[in-house]
């Protein structure tokens, strides 16, 4: 996150005048794009995932520590924290969650900037971390809050604390913290502390070794407390990667697939994000003004890194879900900063009109002709950022001071392009299938199924719930076990071998011992002819449904 224009140690760069006109002007653009997006944005379904199996865990009489939702321990607690002061309707209270996320987002920014002040510009400074706090408050939907988002945010902290601390130990030792508990996000997201320890390495080798060596041990720490703590938390975390039928360990390795999918993938979450297309051209007018071969050469194999390595942790997990390469998008915004705030010669002009056109892309792409929506058109929209920031490098005729703020403020519209009512919210091989506006009509559209099935269950009435966590958060009826969607249950529909693990068993014990009064079964999601047969046998045992109809396929069932 520093800078690596100079080698470490060197004296600060002389401070730059500020044009006090056109900054302000950036300033409360972005304002304004947070407070539209904090207004308007609601959560993703894996949120309401983690938020609805935690608040019927929760009305059941388990902790956080004890509810499983398919997330580690320290990330369920992060998010029960954040629901702790919430109250009211759903929309209400996701707003009152994104604002607190924002708050973290923003702490998160300003601690970068102090460090930063300690070895670049203050426009350098305000530009980096301003740029990485926007890629998070202004995440796609999908992104945010997610184990991965948080994991990068806590990355953030780590190297704010690591090059902010003036003596390098206590540096290194108030990093291990956040560093540690990005590792705990997910488990795979150890890779995003990894990227961190990294970036402090362009900055100070001797404070990354430093870092690395407190924050190693500071995870295993961490990681023994949550298994100390959560009696479950073991064996969950042994069970977990065993339900995910897409993992690499259990399709093995094919890399012409891989490939195919990779360049889809990184298409489809450019268009997500379209801050990843100014990614080498960023990286190409910081290489530009960087002094030395053998800099630019480990430049060039750290950004190598932390592009192989976050597509690796796609790779390895096999799901494709755009969010678990948000570090990528992050680390984009980052490099964008360092390249725009960091020009010392003539602004970038030409980088910074594409990054302007680029911030009308995700609104402007769902209307392009199907032909043009694929991944070639997408990479080649990354090949002509490039060659802008190829045509400021060889540009040398002066340009205005008030040209690096308007080259900022097309930074701030191609940051703020996720959240538009007609931006993506979905994206498959280049081809847009949903809209930020057609998934708040789905959302109104479950709120309205959810008061249907809730209007049939009295007023705190035990559930067992055979459904998404989407219905499950908007029914809000009170759970019975620590299982409050039956995920292991459901899994056995793609995975027979998943009927064998002790959590599909204690998950199936909400079914055999004292089950709830009533069960809703999605009957999409849940397919009772798919799932274990001995599970099914015991469902229809235990619960008279509705008979099968098109028109609702999720259920209210009453116990026998």
């Amino acid at each position: 996150m520093a800078t690596t224009a100079a080698p470490a140690g060197a004296p600060a760069a002389p401070r730059v005048r500020r044009s006090p006109l056109w900054w302000p002007a950036v300033a409360v653009t972005a304002a304004a794009a947070v407070a539209y997006t904090l207004l308007t944005r609601r959560l993703s379904g894996d949120l309401q995932y983690v938020l609805g199996a935690l608040r019927l865990g929760g009305d059941a009489g388990y902790s956080p520590s004890e509810v499983f939702t398919h997330r580690p321990f320290f990330y369920r607690w992060f998010v029960a924290l954040l629901d702790l002061p919430t109250a009211g309707g759903a929309a209400v209270r996701e707003t009152v969650i994104g604002v607190e996320g924002a708050l973290v987002a923003a702490a998160a920014a300003l601690a970068l900037y102090a460090a930063l002040l300690r070895r670049v510009t203050a426009r350098e400074a305000a530009v980096t971390a301003g740029a990485t706090g926007l890629a998070l408050v202004l995440a796609p939907r999908t992104d945010f809050l997610q184990p991965e988002w948080t994991a990068v945010l806590l990355a953030v902290l780590g190297v704010a604390a690591a090059l902010g601390v003036r003596r390098p130990w206590p540096a290194a030792l108030l990093a291990a913290l956040p560093l540690g508990l990005a590792v705990m996000m997910k488990y795979s997201t150890a890779s995003t502390a990894a990227f961190a320890v990294l970036l402090v390495w362009l900055a100070d080798r001797g404070r990354a070794l430093r870092v690395a060596l407190a924050a190693v041990p500071a995870a295993a720490a961490l990681f023994g407390l949550s298994v100390l703590i959560g009696s479950h938390e073991w064996q969950w975390t042994e069970d977990m990667p065993r339900i995910n039928q897409s993992a690499l360990g259990r399709t093995g390795l094919r890399p012409g697939e891989v490939l195919a999918h990779s360049v889809s993938f990184l298409a489809d979450r450019a268009l997500l994000s379209p801050v990843l297309l100014l990614l080498p051209g960023a990286l190409l007018l910081f290489l530009a003004r960087t002094r030395g071969r053998a800099r630019r050469l480990e430049l060039l194999a750290v950004a190598a890194l932390v592009g192989a390595g976050s597509l690796a942790v796609v790779i390895v997990q096999g799901n494709w879900f755009p969010y678990h390469a948000v570090q990528l998008t992050v680390a984009a915004a980052a490099a964008w900063g360092l390249a725009v705030g960091g020009t010392t010669g003539p602004p970038p002009w030409c980088f910074g009109a594409v990054s302007l056109a680029y911030g009308a892309l995700p609104v402007l792409y769902p209307h392009a002709p199907g032909g043009l929506q694929r991944p070639a058109t997408v990479w080649a929209l990354g090949l002509l950022a490039l060659l802008a920031a190829a045509a400021d490098v060889r540009r040398r005729r002066p340009a205005p001071a008030r040209t690096a703020a308007l080259v900022t403020l097309a930074g701030v519209v191609c940051l703020a392009a996720p959240v538009w009512p007609g931006s993506p919210h979905l994206v498959r091989h280049g081809k847009v299938t949903a809209t930020n506006a057609a998934f708040l009509r789905e959302t109104a559209h479950e709120e309205a199924e959810a008061a249907r099935l809730r209007a049939r269950i009295p007023a705190g009435a035990r559930v067992l719930y055979l459904a998404f966590g989407d219905t499950a958060y908007y029914v809000d009826r009170p759970a019975r076990c620590r299982y409050p969607i039956a995920t292991f249950l459901q899994r056995s529909r793609f995975l027979p071998d998943v009927a064998a693990l002790p959590s599909f068993a204690e998950n199936a014990d909400c079914v055999d011992h004292d089950p709830a009064p009533y069960a809703i079964l999605d009957r999409a999601w849940f397919r009772l002819a798919f799932v274990d047969p001995g599970l099914r046998a015991r469902v229809r045992a235990t619960y008279a449904c509705p008979p099968p109809s098109p028109d609702t396929p999720t259920v209210v069932c009453t116990r026998r």
